[in-house]
């Protein structure tokens, strides 16, 4: 069945939808969903979202009896994904170079239409299946965020959009802030009368040699990553803008990061007496999950049922996982076995998109024994 599933991811990378571009790559799936008999619900999302399309969600009937299962996959790309043309080479597929591949997210996609293609032809037993797809994932999980997630029956799924080998599980992600600060000074004329102005690049300077940056303890990271500002070397900088983030597995922590950070800045302002505005947002929050939390340990046995060697991860960014656990389901990110994504080197061979193939179809064998 391997080329079957080889002719599905081509044919799927070689539809566009880079993000806020992904409508006619959806009407593409949308397609191939409902040849294969699913029931399909589509949402309003992106009159608000600003995006190429909505969410999507496809459905598969199956014995009630048996907990129902999630499997999600995002369906928009990163750049340079325009034209992408997949080539194999010793049983692994690239771009050819100019590119990304598009595995990253498309080879989720492409394992749930093998798998739902596979159930059809075995008429193995299992309960209710859910697809999710959703745009925006790569400019900020927006189709996530954007979606009723009590319009699932699922309460239990898999996020099919991590790296390295099948095998691999994330049990935790964190929490990020992004921070936008403008810090405002007084311009004056740098050589006749610097006294009279108020550098913004100082206070800037002085907070930052003051703030807890980097990382800042196996859990929490802080970073500055970009500054802007000024209007020529002849003159005290009167406006600088900043942007940067706080990072924690431990959601409270992140918090705290971002209150020192606020509060540096504010404290640096009021010494040289000028003003700072500062906006702070939630990007993602953290989620944890222990080894022995119900489904964790079900996908670890059906992985270790196909032979898969089970590996914990603890990832430092953020995937739709996150927007589900948040709001009360439990989701799994696994590893589908791509790799270098966002690059024109991303690849993934043709056996880690049959592995997941086989681990996704063992894990839907044993829901009928799962009891959370």
């Amino acid at each position: 069945m391997s080329a079957r599933i080889v002719d599905t991811f081509a044919a799927l990378v070689q539809v566009d939808s880079e993000s806020y571009a992904e409508g006619p790559f959806l009407e593409y799936v949308k397609g191939r969903l409902l040849a294969l008999g699913l029931t399909i619900e589509e949402d309003d999302s992106k009159s608000s979202t600003g995006l190429g399309s909505n969410n999507l969600i496809a459905r598969l009937a199956g014995d009630s009896s048996i907990e129902p299962l999630f499997l999600s996959a995002h369906i928009d790309t990163v750049a340079p994904g325009k034209g992408i043309v997949p080539v194999v080479r010793d049983g692994v597929i690239y771009s050819q170079g100019e590119t990304i591949l598009a595995a990253d997210d498309k080879a989720g996609i492409a394992i749930m239409i093998e798998v739902i293609e596979r159930l059809s032809e075995t008429r193995v037993r299992h309960g209710p299946i859910e697809l999710v797809l959703t745009p925006g994932e790569e400019v900020g999980l927006l189709g996530a965020k954007a979606l009723d997630l009590s319009s699932l029956q699922a309460k239990h799924g898999l996020i099919l959009d991590n790296g390295g080998p099948v095998g691999g599980i994330i049990l935790s992600s964190p929490s990020m802030f992004s921070l936008t600060i403008d810090i405002h000074g007084k311009a004056a004329h740098a050589g006749l009368e610097p006294e009279k102005g108020i550098s913004a690049l100082v206070i800037a300077a002085e907070a930052i040699s003051q703030m807890r940056l980097g990382r800042i303890n196996s859990e929490t990271t802080a970073n500055i990553g970009k500054i802007s500002g000024g209007t020529g070397s002849n003159v005290v900088m009167e406006h600088v803008t900043l942007i940067g983030e706080a990072r924690s597995l431990n959601h409270d922590a992140c918090v705290e990061q971002v209150e020192h950070m606020v509060e540096t800045f504010e404290r640096a302002a009021k010494n040289h007496g000028g003003t700072v505005d500062i906006e702070r947002k939630q990007m993602i929050r953290s989620y944890r999950f222990p080894e022995d939390e119900p489904f964790v340990r079900q996908v670890a046995d059906a992985l270790q049922l196909e032979a898969f060697p089970v590996r914990y991860e603890h990832s430092g960014g953020g995937s739709d996982a996150n927007v589900f656990n948040e709001y009360g389901k439990v989701g799994l990110n696994v590893s589908i076995g791509y790799k270098a994504i966002h690059t024109v080197d991303e690849a993934i061979p043709i056996e880690e998109l049959e592995n997941s193939v086989r681990f996704v179809l063992r894990l839907i064998e044993t829901m009928e024994s799962f009891r959370p």
